[in-house]
């Protein structure tokens, strides 16, 4: 009899890559249950709930008396929102699956090896924030009244339709790819020395998949990354190659990018000084000894090439112009010019 799982979201980066390797490798009956706003990315096996999760009676009516071995949480990040799932699914779930974030962890950390013991606080960001008090919320439900929660914190996972990037507008990642192209300088968070990891989600996708329907995964926090450690610069420069041009980097610090970008609306408190300019490398013991089978099968310089790959033949889909943050990147870069010049 196949394992039942029921994803709440299931069509982002992140839990697609997961429900085509439960439905095309792993013999899972999977249902999706959101808004239907992207029902083809997903595999025709996948059986599809068209609903407001915030509409509690409605979900119950289309669940029926169906009891599933995971719930798998992909869009709660609110403490109200996982109350709500409590309320849904206590009884009717084997496991329920919470993505948290990396984010959630100290800034700065003591170290910079960070395992599932570092401790869990951002005051720059209060996405992380939230993350931090839903896991709070889910992990006394577990510990009060047996409500078997299993915790996942991600850090920067991409697919082919994403390129990372640490400094970017509202629009995304694509005006920094035409500045590239153009031989125009890209703005780098830092002196570019800083370490990241970057994920690809099919590799992702292996470790989440190991810590379903796995009774050592109860009650229990993971960190699911890979093991491949960057600098920013290395990051900008492996994109730069990839597309075939020079990269002409710009180190601006992240005080700086702070002050003049947050009036613009570029959240640099949050995903810079929250996240993104801190060095983190990641420790993934704790996930390998519950889930063997976890490894990095995909490069960085091999997925941002899968990645350009699909963005540059899908312009209109991927592409989004943003004049607003290439005029602001222009002026940043003037003003620096000129304070050096002045001095």
């Amino acid at each position: 009899m196949k394992k039942r799982a029921l994803f709440i979201g299931g069509t982002g980066t992140i839990s697609t890559a997961v429900v085509k390797r439960l439905v095309n490798e792993l013999n899972w009956e999977v249902w999706v249950l959101n808004r239907g706003n992207r029902p083809g990315v997903l595999p025709e096996e996948v059986r599809q709930i068209t609903a407001d999760i915030n509409d509690e009676a409605d979900v119950l009516s289309k669940l029926g008396d169906a009891h599933f071995d995971a719930v798998c949480e992909f869009i709660g990040f609110t403490v109200s929102q996982v109350e709500r799932d409590y309320r849904l699914f206590a009884g009717r779930t084997s496991q329920y699956i919470y993505i948290s974030s990396a984010s959630a962890y100290h800034k700065p950390a003591s170290g910079y090896v960070i395992t599932e013991g570092t401790g869990l606080a951002n005051p720059y960001w209060q996405y992380s924030r939230d993350k931090i008090a839903c896991e709070e919320f889910l992990m006394k439900m577990y510990k009060e009244n047996g409500f078997p929660v299993t915790i996942v914190r991600p850090s920067h996972t991409y697919d082919e339709r994403n390129i990372p990037l640490g400094v970017h507008g509202k629009n995304g990642f694509w005006q920094v790819i035409r500045r590239m192209q153009e031989g125009k300088p890209v703005i780098i968070q830092g002196d570019g020395s800083s370490l990241w990891t970057l994920t690809w989600n099919a590799d992702f996708a292996i470790g989440y998949t190991g810590l379903m329907g796995n009774r050592h995964a109860i009650g229990e926090a993971f960190q699911i990354t890979s093991d491949e450690t960057l600098t920013w610069d290395q990051i900008y420069e492996t994109i730069a190659d990839a597309l075939g041009v020079e990269l002409k980097a710009y180190h601006v610090s992240t005080d700086f990018l702070r002050a003049v970008g947050d009036k613009y609306g570029f959240d640099y408190t949050g995903s810079l000084l929250g996240d993104k300019s801190v060095s983190v490398v990641f420790d993934n013991a704790k996930l390998k000894r519950v889930v063997p089978d976890m490894r990095t099968n995909v490069r960085f310089d091999m997925g941002v090439r899968i990645a350009l790959d699909y963005v540059l033949s899908h312009h209109e889909e991927c592409c989004r112009e943003d004049p607003e943050f290439d005029a602001w990147c222009d002026r940043v870069i003037e003003a620096l010019e000129k304070a050096k010049a002045a001095v």
